[in-house]
């Protein structure tokens, strides 16, 4: 772990990264890189260049990307590994991680969230506000489970999906890669078809 760290988005998930990572407490300096050149400051920490300059501090920070559009994360997040950038994993401490949870680089996983035993969250995911992922989940590279989301036991989430909020799913379901559940969903089937999906129960729609 390095001294400082520098957070990647300035904008409104930024921000709940950032306040994260000033209640962890583990960095002596924390900044922000954001392409939107009219942004110098966020939530009071300054942002001292753009997703670019991040290699002119690969020996002295760690990084985190904080972008919620999944596929933008993924590609910003895979370049900074690729050139040998450490890359943090932040756990909010009012966060509940049960034994044998793995949580991999890049994810972030926010105030009020329950992560019961024996689950696996891929890297780059965002488990976000007080939403509760049961026993024996796995949660695929770069999801993101909005706030107030419900996943009973046995789920699996595949890559690159968006959970809406408050959205629930039943136990022993799997949730095919490549698909939006919209906001207050009930999948109680197992999805297999990429799409959009929406309703009690979910069902695919066409946009």
């Amino acid at each position: 772990m390095k001294n400082k760290l520098l957070i990647i988005g300035a904008s409104g998930h930024g921000k709940v990264i950032a306040d994260i990572a000033l209640k962890l407490n583990r960095w002596t300096s924390i900044a922000f890189l954001d392409d939107d050149a009219t942004k110098n400051m966020s939530m009071g920490l300054n942002v001292i260049g753009k997703t670019k300059d991040a290699l002119k501090y690969k020996d002295i920070a760690d990084f985190f990307v904080a972008i919620g559009d999944n596929a933008t994360r993924k590609k910003v997040q895979e370049m900074l590994v690729k050139e040998g950038l450490s890359i943090a994993t932040l756990i909010h401490p009012n966060a509940s991680i049960g034994t044998d949870v793995e949580i991999e680089i890049g994810s972030a996983v926010m105030a009020g969230v329950v992560i019961n035993s024996s689950t696996r969250i891929g890297k780059g995911c965002i488990i976000n506000t007080s939403s509760n992922i049961d026993h024996d989940n796995i949660i695929e590279e770069f999801v993101h489970i909005s706030p107030r989301v419900s996943l009973a036991g046995t789920v699996k989430v595949g890559k690159n999906n968006w959970i809406g909020t408050g959205s629930v799913v039943s136990n022993n379901i799997s949730i095919c890669s490549g698909c939006q559940i919209g906001a207050g969903a009930l999948v109680i089937n197992d999805i297999t078809e990429p799409g959009t999906y929406f309703g009690v129960p979910a069902k695919r729609i066409n946009l």
